[in-house]
């Protein structure tokens, strides 16, 4: 697991569209919520995904990008988001490298079975790629409200910092 104050791991994806998003790109320009999800279409996955979505402008106008990070296909991610009409950038981590890179891999008993599972996660990255918030097994309800309180925090904090 990853703890604040730390430098977020830097990576490279694939999104919806199968264009690579570079996460240094935002580096000094946008904070960053990233959240790492199960599986397109299942119901607390679209309803965190829905509703990341649907208060992105107000993420934007905090100077903070929303992205949403799954093992799911470029191909899966696209139709997710043209089903639900979402607006948040979807990567595709098919491999599972950065979801191990960010700690949300992790074992769970399945039918007396030990299966590897992605843990609903959720990060919150500042201009300078510092990791301030991680959260770890969240409940998606209220999640996207909560975080939204947490970044306009940073911003603030950010713009104490800076005069």
């Amino acid at each position: 697991m990853l703890h604040a104050g730390k430098p977020a791991p830097r990576f490279i994806l694939p999104d919806a569209d199968m264009e690579m998003f570079d996460s240094t790109s935002l580096l000094g320009r946008q904070h960053v919520v990233l959240f790492f999800y199960p599986k397109d279409g299942t119901p607390y996955c679209t309803l965190e995904a829905i509703d990341f979505s649907d208060h992105e402008s107000e993420f934007n106008r905090q100077h903070c990008a929303v992205i949403g990070v799954s093992r799911d296909d470029c191909l899966a991610h696209a139709d997710f988001r043209d089903k639900h009409g979402l607006s948040i950038r979807l990567l595709s981590d098919q491999d599972a490298d950065v979801c191990h890179k960010f700690g949300v891999m992790h074992y769970r008993e399945h039918d007396g079975h030990k299966k590897l599972c992605l843990i609903r996660s959720t990060f919150i990255i500042d201009k300078q790629g510092i990791l301030r918030h991680a959260f770890y097994d969240v409940m998606p309800k209220g999640h996207a409200a909560e975080v939204f309180q947490l970044v306009k925090q940073l911003d603030s904090t950010s713009d104490q910092h800076s005069k």
